[in-house]
């Protein structure tokens, strides 16, 4: 394969990133939702963590854990700040 081949693999991958983050958005908003009505806090760090451990004990590399976490630190952030916006 040459360079244009692993840009169009790559550009198919994105576009099927992105589906699964909108779908990913769309629960986090029901979830926002449902706490607003239980008046639950929106930041929950030990559910956070279990999400954390989650992605650790599923990496398959080659990113290294902290990697993989660091990417995930800033979706969990988006979704955090799109359940304040939309609950």
């Amino acid at each position: 394969m040459d360079i244009y081949d692993w840009r169009k693999k790559i550009d198919e991958m994105d576009e099927e990133i992105v589906r699964l983050i909108s779908r990913r958005a769309e629960a986090a908003k029901a979830i926002g939702m449902l706490k607003r009505e239980t008046q639950s806090p929106v930041y929950e760090p030990d559910r956070e963590q279990a999400v954390f451990n989650h992605v650790r004990a599923v990496n398959p590399g080659p990113l290294s854990d902290g990697e993989m976490l660091h990417v995930y630190e800033r979706l969990i952030d988006v979704m955090r700040t799109l359940q304040r916006r939309d609950g």
